[in-house]
C-alpha cells in the first residue's frame, strides 16, 4: 500500500552563517528526484510515499547534524495530503 505523506520541514541551525546551512540543507534535498520539494521563506514542503519521505528525512538529519553541528527542527506531518 502506497501512502502519500506532505512534511513540512524547517531547520534553524546555530551558526552565524544560518542562511547559507538552510540554503545548503534544501538544495541537497531537493536533489531527490523521487519526492516533491517546495520551498518557502520559512519551510519547506516534502512530498511523496511515505517510507520514501520518511527515509529521506532521516538521511537529511544525518547528513545534516555530521556535516553542520547543532540544528533544530520542526516538522509538521500531514498522510494522506498531496499538497498541490
Amino acid at each position: 500500500m502506497n501512502m502519500v505523506i506532505t512534511v513540512e520541514l524547517s531547520m534553524y541551525p546555530f551558526q552565524e552563517n544560518y542562511r547559507e546551512l538552510i540554503q545548503d540543507f534544501v538544495k541537497r534535498l531537493a536533489s531527490e528526484r523521487d519526492l516533491r520539494i517546495t520551498t518557502g521563506p520559512t519551510s519547506t514542503v516534502v512530498v511523496g510515499e511515505y517510507r520514501r519521505v520518511m527515509e529521506c528525512i532521516t538521511e537529511m538529519l544525518a547528513w545534516s547534524y555530521g556535516e553542520h553541528g547543532r540544528s533544530v527542527f520542526v516538522a509538521k506531518f500531514i498522510s494522506g495530503y498531496d499538497a498541490r
